[in-house]
């Protein structure tokens, strides 16, 4: 397999998949892990570290099981973009897979390996892969994105995770795990984790009605939070709360409530052992069935199986 990467590459987006490689290949994973740059000149990252790399990607001969991009500097001015995405294009042939880390999506949509397929990136740069490229179809929520033989992963510690993912799909779950043991990492994230909360997505509103009411559903999500209640709280009419959330957020209220409120219970499931009716009382769903419901809704699956998730990814870890 190759990880290229161009100068101004993140370290960890170059690091962080060649320790699971590596790691594998140690465990009886059939992988020989190569480190390529456009032109076989070492890389200098980010973060000021210089990489030595073993050949150039137009050296790379034969087939290639895997081709990793990592994230490196995409700015319109800058000059590790295109001659990087030439060399990836012209190798991408020879690949059974081909994937990116962070903002290693733009080399790929660069080289016209992600038109008209879906993908993502590093959650502050998915607008700027929309408008740059628009036959893209960008998936901001989500920690990677497979489509086909091609794989995105959102960034920096995502990047592990798809690692992880395609040790397992070339050699199944048992070594995952154990690759995944020696580094102290779930094999899987728990189901339902995003790159950021529904709040932390949500651009900041200088709406001061609007700010009220978001932050009154976050600091008590059990209470009442019904369309009619936000908007007398907020001093406005319904529907000009709901014109609020929708140019805004993105989202009508009653969906930003249950989201919040399904956040609120995912914290109290992975931190305590609270029984499920506790929890479902403390974050202001009606009912553990209503609880239920949401959750198979926001996340596909029940409370229960969740922290049964959590809880063993832990373990597992």
């Amino acid at each position: 397999m190759v990880v290229a990467a161009g100068d101004g590459a993140v370290l960890l987006d170059v690091t962080g998949p060649l320790q699971v490689f590596a790691l594998a290949a140690k465990c009886g994973g059939h992988y020989r892990v190569r480190l390529a740059s456009p032109d076989g000149r070492p890389v200098d990252t980010q973060e000021g570290v210089r990489l030595g790399v073993h050949t150039a990607l137009d050296a790379v001969t034969g087939p290639v099981h895997v081709l990793l991009v990592a994230g490196c500097d995409t700015a319109p001015a800058g000059t590790a973009l295109v001659p990087l995405a030439q060399a990836v294009q012209r190798v991408s042939g020879r690949c059974a897979v081909v994937a990116s880390v962070c903002i290693g999506a733009f080399v790929l949509a660069e080289a016209g390996l992600l038109d008209g397929r879906r993908a993502t990136t590093h959650w502050a740069s998915c607008r700027d892969l929309i408008v740059r490229y628009p036959r893209v179809i960008v998936e901001s929520d989500g920690m990677y994105v497979r489509d086909g033989d091609v794989y995105t992963a959102a960034g920096v510690t995502a990047g592990i995770d798809l690692a992880l993912a395609l040790v397992e799909r070339d050699h199944g779950a048992a070594l995952a795990r154990q690759v995944a043991q020696w580094l102290v990492l779930f094999l899987q994230r728990p189901a339902g984790q995003s790159q950021l909360s529904v709040r932390g997505r949500a651009r900041p509103s200088r709406q001061p009605a609007l700010r009220a009411v978001l932050d009154a559903v976050a600091e008590q999500p059990h209470a009442d939070h019904s369309l009619e209640a936000m908007a007398a709280r907020a001093a406005v009419s319904p529907r000009h709360l709901s014109r609020l959330f929708t140019e805004v957020l993105g989202t009508t209220p009653g969906q930003y409530v249950q989201r919040i409120r399904v956040e609120a219970a995912q914290q109290l499931l992975e931190a305590g052992d609270d029984p499920v009716d506790v929890v479902a009382r403390r974050c202001g769903f009606r009912s553990v069935e209503t609880m239920r419901q949401t959750f198979h809704r926001v996340l596909g699956m029940a409370p229960t199986r969740y922290r049964h998730q959590v809880q063993k990814g832990a373990t597992d870890a």
